[in-house]
């Protein structure tokens, strides 16, 4: 049985947020939130919220034990991109692209034996 909690079209570019989930995927439920409060990147706590989620969803909807949780899954998509225009020198316009990411985590509970 899986767990899942998503957050989307988040204001951080996926690129930056996959180096913070690379750290925590595979790991225990446990140990993925100590690693969280000690990374210094703005997606840890975003991250850690979206965790959070899915661990209270498991618990709630599926009655899993929380002691036995681990990322199963664990991915962050690229959203919609936001186009925004910056002026330059002589009259030009530079474009500036503020990138979104749909994140993921699906929780498994761990197999005793």
């Amino acid at each position: 049985m899986e767990a899942k909690a998503q957050a989307r079209f988040i204001r951080i570019a996926p690129r930056k947020a996959r180096v913070v989930m690379d750290l925590i995927r595979g790991k225990d439920v446990d140990e993925a939130f100590s690693i969280l409060r000690f990374v210094s990147k703005r997606a840890s706590g975003i991250i850690e919220k979206v965790l959070h989620s899915a661990v209270a969803n498991a618990e709630h909807n599926y009655e899993m034990n929380k002691d036995g949780l681990y990322i199963y899954r664990a991915y962050v998509d690229e959203g919609p991109t936001l186009k925004r225009f910056r002026p330059r020198a002589l009259g030009r316009a530079t474009r500036i692209r503020k990138r979104t990411s749909h994140i993921s985590i699906v929780l498994r509970q761990r197999e005793e034996g």
